[in-house]
């Protein structure tokens, strides 16, 4: 790959996805635009970074896609899904008596193993038997990945990623070697293909946003507007969680209990005047 050619492939990418590619990531980049040109039928890479300066609709969605990073697993970082469990849902549920509606987003979900692991919290809460209506959104630009998250079904060893036995026979039923996420599971959860870029208008209000481990990726100017968009859409009580090595100052305060949590500075006004 050409200089020329990585600095097309890095202008593509961040301005469809946000996302920066830096020069000492060129290896892994070619590396992933391989599978893309065999599917695209070209026949090597050098032939598909020829179609950079002018790529169709399908190619460009495509590169942006193979340029994402999709590791994730259940009940990841378990200190902010106990956080979740025992304090932030309990909290949210006293406070939304009157309207029994919650509503949850799990931005950049990959392939949906965060979003199922907050539905098996809410499925152990009863909140559904009890009256509540509950919203949980899970997105994510890579429509691929939305796709697997939407059909539930999980290998061996991303099973074996945060899992116990018990768990396991709660919320799952087991298919050949695989496992797929129970019916009433994947009935909660409304996965759509979404760009961080984008206006968030249609999310209306959100209790508690998990927006973990992607805007690092991010430059600081694009970073800042995604914040400024994820504090509008936070609940004024509500809840952000970033990955460990993620920070919002100057859009959200930080709390001491969980790293990467963040509570909206709206809320913290309205208690002092009240």
């Amino acid at each position: 790959m050409t200089p020329s050619d990585f600095t097309h492939l890095a202008d593509l990418v961040r301005r469809r996805s946000g996302l920066v590619l830096t020069p000492e990531k060129k290896t892994l980049a070619g590396n992933r635009l391989a599978p893309v040109a065999r599917r695209f039928g070209f026949r090597s890479t050098a032939q598909l970074l020829a179609e950079l300066p002018y790529p169709s609709e399908e190619l460009a969605r495509a590169i942006t896609e193979a340029m994402t990073t999709n590791d994730t697993s259940f009940f990841r970082d378990g200190a902010v899904f106990k956080f979740l469990a025992e304090e932030a849902l309990p909290t949210l549920v006293r406070n939304r008596g009157a309207s029994k509606r919650l509503r949850l987003w799990c931005a950049a979900v990959s392939t949906g193993q965060e979003a199922y692991s907050l539905a098996m919290i809410l499925d152990e809460m009863k909140l559904a038997a009890k009256g509540w209506k509950i919203d949980l959104i899970a997105t994510d630009l890579n429509e691929s990945a939305i796709a697997r998250a939407r059909d539930g079904l999980y290998a061996p060893y991303e099973i074996e990623r945060g899992l116990s036995s018990d768990i396991l026979e709660r919320h799952f039923v087991k298919e050949g070697r695989q496992w797929r996420v129970a019916d009433r599971l994947r009935r909660m959860v409304t996965f759509r293909a979404f760009n961080l870029l984008d206006h968030f208008g249609w999310l209306g209000e959100i209790d508690i946003v998990l927006c973990r481990n992607v805007l690092l990726y991010f430059e600081s100017r694009t970073r800042a507007d995604i914040h400024g968009k994820l504090r509008e859409a936070l609940a004024a009580d509500g809840y952000l969680i970033l990955g460990d090595a993620e920070t919002s100052i100057g859009h959200f305060m930080p709390a001491e209990s969980v790293r990467g949590l963040y509570v909206n500075p709206r809320g913290l006004r309205r208690a002092a005047i009240g």
